[in-house]
Formats: C-alpha cells, structure tokens, sequence
C-alpha cells in the first residue's frame, strides 16, 4: 500500500497521514448520501460494501459526552455498536452519551458520516475498540462522506494520539435502521 491522494481527496485526515508519511490508501466510492439523505445513517456500513471490504475492517467514528459534558470519540467497527460505558470508563468517566449531532460537527470539523479520527478541528480524546488492532490494515472516513482512507490500525492509534480498549458492544439487531437526524448509533425501530 503506497501513499496515494489526489489533490481533491486532501482532507485534514489525508493531509496529516501525509504530513506524518504514513503509508495509506485514499479510497473513493460513490454514495447516495452525498447530501445527508437516505434511509438510515449506516454509512460504514455502506462504504464496506461499495469497497467490498469486511465490516470488521471498516471503522466509523462516534462521538460522546462524558457525565462531565467533554466530547471523546470511540472509533469501532461498523458492524458492531459502542458500548458508552466502556468508552466512559477508558476515559475515566462514570458515564458518556452519544453528543449532539452539531456539537460532534463543530468540534470535528466533519460532517455526520464523513468524521473522522485524524486531522479534527480540535482533538478530541480518542478510544480505538482494540479488535481492529487484528488486522493489517482498517479503513476510517478520511473526513468526507464517500472517502476512506485504509491503514496500519497502529499508525491510527498514533495519528489520533488514542488510546486502545474494549469498546465495540454487539451487532446492531438485524432489520432496524436509524431515522436521518437521529444520533448516530442509537438504534431506533
């Protein structure tokens, strides 16, 4: 895997990786969600598909509220759901809940489904589920919806300055999608 962007997919995200001479990949794929809309907020999800990629390789980027109110990102897999408590306690916080949508975008820089762990406005705290250490490469939003950059899950967790701990909950129950505006992994009927 060769150090490869074109100057359109120069994010924060890409920028960084190439700043630090991180080997990665820019991925592109075409979504239908380009401007917020769909059924669902599933964008992994979509995203391993249209790379044909496994959903435990492909990472989305969620972020909390602490009890204290300060904003931490736990960064999972797509297939699995984060566990607040867990993500609280690896931050030292009694307890945590999915931020406000336009908190997680003001203080990301991104937008919903294209924020990422590296390159934010303003760094977050940041938890890496320690499966995607697995593998040999991960796939994360390289800060735009449609654009993944794929590396060593151990240049991730230096990129975003993170630490690595037992996030990911259970898979999602099968059937049930999230309503466009909903926050982010909070699973509705």
């Amino acid at each position: 895997m060769a150090a490869r962007t074109g100057a359109s997919s120069a994010t924060p995200a890409v920028a960084l990786a190439r700043k630090e001479g991180i080997e990665h990949a820019v991925h592109r794929y075409v979504t239908d969600r380009e401007g917020g809309g769909g059924e669902d907020e599933g964008y992994g999800l979509e995203a391993a598909a249209a790379l044909g990629v496994g959903v435990d390789r492909v990472l989305k980027t969620l972020v909390a509220a602490t009890g204290g109110g300060q904003l931490v990102v736990g960064v999972v897999p797509v297939s699995r759901m984060l566990d607040l408590r867990a993500l609280a306690a690896s931050v030292g916080s009694k307890r945590a809940a999915m931020a406000d949508a336009a908190a997680a975008e003001r203080a990301t820089g991104y937008v919903l489904g294209g924020i990422s762990p590296l390159g934010q406005r303003r760094r977050l705290p940041t938890v890496v589920d320690q499966g995607a250490m697995e593998h040999p490469t991960v796939f994360v939003s390289a800060g735009r919806r449609g654009l993944e950059i794929e590396l060593d899950p151990r240049d991730l967790v230096r990129l975003a300055q993170a630490t690595v701990a037992a996030i990911a909950g259970r898979a999602p129950a099968a059937g049930r999608v999230r309503r466009p505006g909903a926050v982010p992994d909070r699973i509705t009927p």
